[in-house]
């Protein structure tokens, strides 16, 4: 089925004496407007572009309507508006896909086991527990509370210092800890 086009506006719009441009123009469009638009569908894959392209070419033809001297090849003009416009579009468009030999983008890691993961945290919770008191409690107060270093010291009333170097011999035990070998 063929979508009439400029049909609507000669209906609504009687055409004054002065306008004889409009009403030669519109007369020419409802008489030659199936065929042209099939021209219209046969270079463009999508029939709404093919309206577009084709109202757009009929609207150059209407601006040029004039200087038309020979109005039996108005066919040939209007296809001719036809390729030309298809062929602007063509050339204006956003090219955003590019052919190459590999893939750029990189697959995605797959998703870590949730229950691996809760069984890595249930033994690191068993290493930290394993700690001398003094030492899990500087871990804790360090990395599961996200304390300062200085605030861990305040915390406990002892140095900066002692915490900087029981939190090391902790990690260095836990670094060391069987059950968390799989994590290194």
């Amino acid at each position: 089925m063929t979508t009439p086009v400029c049909t609507g506006a000669s209906k609504a719009y009687a055409a004054p004496a002065g306008h004889r441009r409009y009403a030669s123009f519109s007369s020419y469009v409802q008489a030659r407007g199936p065929v042209l638009l099939r021209t219209a569908r046969s270079l463009t894959a999508n029939p709404s572009d093919a309206e577009d392209l084709l109202q757009t070419a009929l609207t150059k033809t209407y601006v040029a309507w004039e200087r038309i001297e020979d109005h039996r090849a108005l066919d040939g003009y209007v296809r001719r508006a036809l390729l030309n416009t298809r062929t602007s579009q063509w050339r204006k468009r956003k090219v955003d896909e590019y052919a190459c030999g590999e893939v750029p983008e990189k697959e995605a890691p797959p998703a870590p086991d949730p229950a691996e993961q809760q069984s890595l945290r249930d033994a690191m919770w068993r290493a930290v527990l394993r700690l001398p008191d003094r030492q899990r409690a500087m871990v804790v107060l360090r990395y599961y509370e996200d304390l300062s270093e200085a605030q861990t010291a305040e915390v406990l009333g002892v140095s900066v210092g002692t915490v900087k170097s029981a939190v090391s011999r902790a990690l260095g035990k836990l670094r060391a800890d069987p059950e968390l070998a799989p994590v290194h």
